[in-house]
């Protein structure tokens, strides 16, 4: 398997494999006290894995403006430093924050906001421009949305952005950027254990980028979930929100998740794969178009997720038994 691919219609080549930057923007949370991190994280580690992972040829890394409500953006431009220029980076913008109390406030789908979460994107990263930006409003008015596409059309022209995407699973939605020059992709959810068949073929019929968010079902597929209890209070899966499935509020994982990971098992790690190697390979297998972007907190989950690029995408007979594990329920 070709180690690279490329975002969209943009020419924009990227390991096959990115890297996604929620986790490590540590804990936040809603209005309401809802956490909506990963949980603690150490900097410092943070940073060494981003650094290990260029090492080991990943040029992508996704991040948000509010992830850690700006604490993301800093460690990851502090990580890149001097090598930005060697790695294509994406960020989103669309929601509003309080950085002091690490609150998400709210949500502004304007081109003015447009211009300002960008300003203040750009100083975050330590960058001059962004190499895809998304808008991740996964709700937002598609009329709304299609100022804001305008809007990222002259940012292209201004040279402070190269590509700009919508972070939805929505195909509709997504159709809407789409109708733009310079949009080369759409972020969604996709893994094993929940395909998304109609995003897949408009990426295929208007020649964009299929960024894979949760491609390790929010780490069911790495396996570390099965026999334990319940997570640490700041970790968004201990008290999920209703869109995100396989974890019980206050019970980790849930076991009929757990179970259909299991039924997998012996499929995905096979020719020495982990479990999370083999779903990153699934993946690529699914569609030539994937670009998956697996979280991270420490140097071991980046070599790991790094080393699934040596396995490659799994052989057709493999996708099949998928499909009939999958089948059997």
């Amino acid at each position: 398997m070709d180690t690279t691919r490329t975002l969209g219609r943009s020419g924009i080549e990227v390991s096959a494999v990115g890297f996604g930057c929620w986790a490590i923007g540590g804990e936040w949370q809603d209005p309401g006290g809802q956490p909506l991190g990963w949980g603690t994280v150490d900097d410092q580690e943070s940073v060494r894995a981003i650094r290990r992972a260029l090492d080991l040829g990943v040029t992508f890394f996704d991040t948000a403006d509010v992830y850690g409500t700006g604490h993301s953006e800093e460690v990851l431009g502090r990580a890149l430093g001097r090598r930005r220029d060697e790695v294509v980076v994406a960020t989103k913008w669309g929601n509003l924050f309080d950085p002091d109390t690490r609150t998400l406030t709210g949500g502004d789908d304007s081109p003015e906001h447009l211009r300002r979460a960008l300003t203040a994107s750009l100083r975050r990263l330590g960058t001059e421009y962004i190499d895809l930006y998304q808008l991740h409003l996964a709700e937002a008015g598609m009329g709304r949305a299609a100022r804001l596409r305008d809007a990222c059309e002259d940012l292209v022209t201004q040279g402070l952005i190269r590509s700009y995407a919508w972070s939805t699973d929505d195909p509709e939605r997504a159709a809407v950027f789409a109708r733009g020059p310079h949009c080369t992709a759409v972020q969604h959810a996709l893994n094993v254990l929940a395909d998304a068949p109609e995003m897949l073929r408009l990426c295929e019929e208007a020649d964009l980028a299929s960024v894979n968010r949760s491609p390790l079902a929010m780490g069911l597929l790495t396996g570390k979930h099965a026999g334990r209890g319940t997570l640490p209070e700041g970790d968004i899966r201990s008290r999920p929100p209703a869109w995100l499935r396989g974890f019980g509020a206050g019970s980790g994982a849930d076991p009929e998740w757990l179970a259909r990971v299991e039924a997998l098992r012996d499929v995905l790690t096979s020719e020495g794969r982990t479990l999370a190697q083999g779903a990153l390979a699934w993946l690529w297998a699914r569609s030539p178009r994937t670009v998956p972007i697996p979280g991270f907190r420490s140097v071991a989950q980046a070599e790991e997720n790094a080393g699934a690029l040596e396995k490659g995408a799994l052989a057709g007979a493999q996708m099949t038994e998928v499909e009939r594990v999958l089948a059997s329920g």
